[in-house]
């Protein structure tokens, strides 16, 4: 009998002590989201503060009683908001289909074909990651340069239309998928470029998918390449025209304005990971498994 009472007795401290962590898990996810959370909640409420409304608060207020959406207005008729926009959804949507031309082909053929040399010029294609992101800055910025690309849209798209880590995670991908399915398509009749597109990539679809997400969101968040290379406010990029915004006094002045601006360019991307978040993590774990 004791020894049932001792074993109910570890039961409940076990599901007290279950509980507890529990609690105190939730309770430092809840901060941490509100950490994380708040300047989102703060750009979007000063976003749509009124100008007069902004500068008369002496201690900034978390909420508003007043909303407008006059400064998502400013930002588009005052600047050129649209004209960036319509230039960045240019640059993504061109790079990202040169980029998955490029990583696609490249895995295919350092996964599956032969030719002499292949793993050493892998090992050098995987060697130049371990290149300083600045040298190669510095090296495509004289080669634009002196193909006379400088404030064109080859100029911005060019230099990014290959990734050695996309074509790393797919070609893992690729390695995945049984030879012997490879070997009896040949058998068949069936040319490569056939079996790629037909059983290929049709497998590897979450990883394709996550580096597609991936391509378009460090395309839209480019900055400091798009601010060398060019220096023609008809060829900025949102990064780039929200930069401009800010040092021409616009924003430095109009601080809602400068606000609302910041919100809309971050929506697409906030739209994006909510849609795709489960997909990129899928075909992340996936291209980090071998075999998968």
């Amino acid at each position: 009998m004791s020894m049932m009472n001792e074993i109910q007795r570890e039961e409940r401290i076990a599901k007290r002590n279950y509980r507890i962590r529990t609690w105190v898990t939730y309770i430092l996810l809840v901060l941490w989201a509100f950490i994380v959370l708040f300047p989102f909640y703060w750009m979007l409420l000063t976003s749509v503060k009124s100008y007069s409304s902004y500068n008369s608060e002496y201690i900034p207020k978390l909420y508003t009683l007043a909303p407008t959406l006059q400064n998502y207005k400013d930002a588009f008729t005052t600047v050129s908001l649209g004209r960036y926009f319509g230039n960045t959804i240019i640059f993504t949507l061109i790079t990202t289909a040169l980029m998955l031309v490029v990583t696609v082909l490249a895995a295919f053929a350092f996964s599956r074909l032969e030719f002499r040399g292949k793993n050493l010029l892998f090992t050098a294609f995987l060697a130049l990651m371990m290149i300083p992101n600045e040298l190669v800055i510095i090296t495509n910025f004289v080669t634009i340069t002196n193909a006379g690309l400088r404030n064109t849209f080859a100029g911005l798209i060019l230099p990014s239309v290959t990734s050695i880590f996309y074509i790393y995670l797919l070609k893992e991908n690729f390695e995945g998928i049984p030879e012997e399915l490879y070997k009896a398509a040949k058998v068949d009749g069936t040319s490569d470029l056939k079996y790629l597109f037909k059983v290929m990539l049709p497998i590897c679809q979450p990883t394709i998918v996550t580096i597609t997400i991936l391509k378009v969101i460090e395309c839209w968040n480019s900055y400091v390449w798009p601010r060398l290379i060019t220096d023609n406010a008809a060829y900025f990029l949102v990064s780039n025209g929200i930069q401009e915004i800010r040092e021409n006094g616009f924003g430095r002045e109009n601080i809602p304005a400068m606000m609302a601006a910041v919100v809309v360019i971050s929506i697409p991307l906030i739209i994006i990971f909510l849609i795709f978040h489960k997909k990129i993590m899928a075909g992340v774990s996936r291209g980090g498994t071998k075999g998968a």
